[in-house]
């Protein structure tokens, strides 16, 4: 029964899940509330940071129009060639390995895991023109979802993957945000606190979707049939009281920072 963690039904690749499961369930509503505080122009020159398989990208081609352009960064390149599979001519993305002059630079769900992230902060306000704007998010606290998962990878696969969950919600004090991107040469920064609402797959299934759509795949494999029953079965059961009507229901905060060049 474990194996079927890694069966046909998941069989594409981490960046293919991502997309297919990931995206839908929380990457585009976040991005869609991060297109929403950006407030982009038509002719607007915008790249995505650590665009992943573009979801942030794509909504962005479609507010800056015909006029503007948009690129989409990122450091993977078996992401890219997602992201480039997805995308329709009329979208005009491009997709690259290295940064472009922008005069706006978004991030989604990614700082938390660059680890120097002032450099990162100074590589973004580095592209953009005098004046550009900068907006990125990330997790608030883990809420009792993410933590049981993180407490059930702790006790059955190991340290490092329940690292991986702890480190998604480890960026999540505003004062700490406000500094980093201070200090990285930003001025205006503003750091505010929202709140979205996620419809997510039931239990069993989102712990699948979740777990081949993300590093944790790899992790996961490696430890024995048993002990990948063993969390199955610890968190699915503990997951139980977000479910009704077939979903489970989730408010994740979410912290927003925009700052100017």
């Amino acid at each position: 029964m474990a194996n079927q963690h890694f069966d046909e039904a998941y069989g594409g690749s981490a960046p293919e899940n991502y997309e297919r499961f990931f995206v839908p369930a929380i990457g585009a509503p976040l991005a869609t509330d991060l297109i929403r505080f950006a407030a982009l122009r038509s002719g607007e020159r915008v790249l995505d940071v650590a665009c992943g398989t573009g979801v942030v990208a794509r909504l962005a081609s479609q507010q800056v129009g015909p006029t503007g352009t948009v690129a989409g960064l990122d450091v993977n390149p078996a992401m890219l060639s997602v992201a480039r599979s997805i995308t329709s001519p009329e979208e005009s993305i491009e997709w690259y390995e290295a940064s472009a002059e922008s005069d706006v630079v978004l991030c989604q769900l990614s700082l938390q895991f660059m680890s120097d992230k002032i450099t990162a902060l100074q590589e973004m306000r580095r592209v953009l023109v005098h004046d550009g704007r900068m907006l990125l998010n990330v997790p608030g606290p883990a809420g009792r979802i993410f933590a049981i998962l993180a407490e059930a990878m702790e006790r059955h696969i190991s340290t490092e993957a329940a690292g991986f969950v702890r480190t998604l919600f480890s960026l999540d004090d505003a004062s700490e945000l406000e500094q980093l991107t201070s200090d990285a040469g930003f001025r205006d920064v503003a750091v505010q606190d929202d709140n979205k609402m996620l419809r997510l797959a039931p239990p069993k299934t989102f712990l699948r979707q979740y777990l081949h759509s993300t590093p944790l795949a790899g992790l996961v494999a490696r430890a024995d049939e048993g002990e990948r029953a063993a969390l199955e079965r610890d968190v699915v059961a503990e997951w139980q009281e977000f479910e009704k009507d077939g979903a489970m229901t989730y408010q994740q905060p979410i912290v927003v920072v925009t700052a100017r060049k």
